[in-house]
């Protein structure tokens, strides 16, 4: 299955022929998790529980294993995200208030191993 090839908060790229760049595979599944993850809860109109919000805990002080749990939970919403084993993710905040997320989850499709690692926050 073809998505949009489309990162939250970047632009959609061109394909080769001009077109709207899709996207297949893992690289689809990070989309997808990724997008939920920054995601607010409310943002989609029709579907208001969508979504981790992760960035609204950008400079809060940050109960880790609630917000892992947040995010394992909102991952086993996709259907890319294998439900066995459950998601491994783990939650450091630093010093600047900024959050980084390293996730490794078995892609369901496909049953590869998959990381997915970013911060939230960071400029």
């Amino acid at each position: 299955m073809n998505d949009l090839n489309h990162y939250i908060g970047a632009d959609l790229t061109k394909s080769p022929t001009g077109g709207i760049s899709t996207v297949s595979g893992i690289e689809r599944g990070k989309q997808r998790v990724l997008r939920r993850l920054l995601t607010n809860p409310g943002d989609y109109v029709f579907h208001p529980e969508y979504g981790a919000g992760l960035g609204a805990y950008v400079g809060q002080i940050i109960n880790v294993p609630q917000l892992t749990g947040l995010i394992r939970g909102q991952m086993l919403l996709e259907d890319v995200v294998a439900k066995t084993p459950p998601p491994s993710v783990q939650v450091t905040p630093r010093d600047d208030g900024t959050l980084f997320v390293n996730l490794s989850y078995i892609d369901a499709p496909s049953g590869e191993p998959t990381t997915l690692a970013f911060d939230v926050g960071a400029a």
